[in-house]
């Protein structure tokens, strides 16, 4: 093992203010209390709710504790998920533990909404400890926490956090202090309290602990259906989790995703077009995808990023080789120097009956060329897609997109988050 590196929660792992600052609010309103100010309300990240409520309020004895008691009703309630993983957290956590560090969490929230929080956005799996306080006991103080979460013979210990609680607690323990500027403290104030290494982004932490270590190649997720199936919703909905979750995101479409790739996929998809043949149109979409591979996917992967793209391969076999009639083996061929050997890790294909999915595609907007096409066409690329599902299973995830919009995303979240744990702990 080449060390311990422990984090605080709050502002260092998370933006947490959104649940945070509606908790206080609630509790005031409850209790009558005043408006907190923004700045009032940013005091409240980092100490122990007991010590802010006592202190900005001038609350004592059963006050401050109905106080603290409201917000926390209102953030085991849901308040706890209003919040979002920093840019840049996951890699570096995925980085820290192939390079051999040994990770955990020390914070002053209650243990148990801590092991919540870090489940909920799927961060849980990285750390070996984490501690916090009891639901209802006082915050035993940032040096207790640390000795608490450290590992033995782990090497080195480093406490990560971004206010002078963290740095004065790794001071007191004896153990390395690393401030982060993205959060709540100031430079100075991680400074006066001792910060031995200050990181204005979680890739500096890395430059500074194992700058040796080169990032892990990406994650390549493409979503299919038919039109009409509600990928557009579907995507933007995925898009969202994954960005409160912390992923390194490039989101894609097909065809088009770089300005070469949508000049042809203006061609391809406008209606006035109706004489282009078949062969011609797989062509182009080979074309606009060979550029979107090289230009977009590959660099994204390399980054160590999570590539997400709205149709890819796929598409041009379902539509050209079932559609089209040109089989789908020989849209395969057309695509091998295409695609350079790249293969989505996960598609997600949202699994809607054919006749719902145009209903649904008709009464949404002008259809393109290919939605324009009859019935017996849309049958074939379903019977298409069905085809390469059964030929490379373990890709795909199909779902059941009948319902509300929110259930679906549910579906799919629950496959996606599988296979992106795989990745990250694989």
């Amino acid at each position: 093992m080449r060390g311990n590196v422990i984090f605080d929660l709050d502002g260092t792992l998370t933006q947490s203010e959104e649940g945070i600052w509606k908790g206080v609010r609630y509790a005031c309103r409850k209790m009558h209390l005043p408006d907190p100010s923004e700045d009032v309300l940013r005091s409240f990240i980092g100490p122990p709710p007991f010590d802010s409520f006592h202190r900005l309020f001038g609350l004592e004895g059963k006050d401050v504790e109905e106080a603290v008691r409201l917000y926390r009703e209102y953030y085991r309630a849901g308040g706890k998920y209003e919040n979002r993983v920093y840019p840049g957290i996951r890699r570096m956590l995925r980085t820290l533990r192939r390079a051999g560090y040994v990770l955990s969490v020390a914070t002053g929230k209650p243990e148990k909404l801590t092991l919540d929080i870090l489940e909920h956005f799927g961060l849980l799996d990285m750390f070996e400890r984490v501690a916090g306080p009891g639901d209802d006991a006082r915050n035993p103080g940032k040096k207790a926490l640390i000795l608490r979460a450290m590992v033995e013979d782990a090497g080195p210990v480093w406490m990560v956090g971004d206010r002078r609680f963290d740095m004065e607690g790794a001071r007191e323990a004896q153990v390395h202090g690393l401030g982060v500027l993205w959060g709540y403290g100031s430079r100075a104030e991680l400074e006066e309290a001792g910060a031995e290494f200050l990181a204005e982004n979680p890739g500096q932490i890395l430059e500074h602990l194992c700058p040796e270590i080169e990032c892990s190649e990406g994650f390549f997720l493409s979503m299919e259906g038919l039109d009409g199936s509600g990928k557009g919703t579907q995507m933007k909905m995925l898009l969202e989790r994954l960005d409160r979750c912390g992923y390194d995101v490039t989101v894609s479409r097909e065809p088009g995703g770089c300005p070469i790739s949508e000049k042809i996929r203006a061609l391809i998809l406008d209606p006035a077009n109706l004489e282009m043949d078949a062969v011609t149109e797989a062509y182009l979409y080979a074309a606009s995808r060979a550029q979107h591979v090289r230009q977009v996917i590959l660099p994204a992967l390399r980054s160590g990023r999570v590539m997400v793209s709205d149709r890819y391969l796929d598409s041009s076999v379902a539509y050209q080789g079932g559609g089209r009639q040109l089989g789908v083996d020989e849209v395969m061929e057309i695509n091998r120097y295409a695609i350079d050997q790249v293969l989505p890790d996960l598609t997600v294909f949202l699994d809607l009956p054919r006749e719902t999915a145009l209903n649904r595609r008709y009464q949404a907007s002008v259809p393109d060329r290919l939605e324009m096409e009859d019935m017996p066409f849309h049958a074939r690329v379903d019977d298409a897609y069905r085809e390469l599902i059964m030929r490379q299973p373990e890709r795909f995830f199909c779902v059941d997109a009948r319902g509300k919009a929110e259930e679906v995303a549910e579906r799919v979240w629950a496959g996606v988050r599988e296979r992106l744990k795989e990745w990250e702990y694989g």
